[in-house]
């Protein structure tokens, strides 16, 4: 499996716990979030430094969070700031909010989206966020 840090993103740190946290899921648990969520989110995160990284949270299939571009095609691609990805990950901000202001930009199934919430949210009570 592919590395998943990426210098110069807090939201590696965040990715990284995410990773760690679904490879202790069990294979129940893991079967669980993909019925419940059916999707695959491709997350184009820019730093301060206007360089870009991308994950993929796969729960289409597979339970997995990876480093690189959706394989296959994503069915929501989301674009934000490191900040607000950080933002949204702890809670501080509302996912509908930050695309309302634009901070958040959505292509593809915009109500898959809003499962992302929900997504962060079991892998941080696993992971302890």
């Amino acid at each position: 499996m592919s590395n998943i840090k990426a210098d110069g993103f807090k939201a590696s740190d965040i990715f990284v716990d995410l990773h760690t946290a679904f490879n202790s899921f069990t294979d129940a648990q893991r079967q669980a979030q993909v019925k419940k969520t059916k999707g695959i989110f491709e997350l184009r995160i820019t730093n301060d430094d206007k360089k870009e990284a991308v994950w993929t949270i796969d729960l289409k299939k597979n339970g997995v969070i990876l480093k690189g571009l959706a394989s296959p095609k994503a069915d929501v691609t989301l674009i934000m700031s490191d900040d607000t990805f950080s933002q949204l990950a702890s809670g501080k901000m509302d996912g509908q909010k930050a695309f309302l202001t634009g901070k958040l930009k959505a292509k593809g199934n915009v109500m898959l989206a809003t499962k992302l919430a929900a997504v962060l949210q079991v892998a941080k009570d696993k992971a302890k966020l």
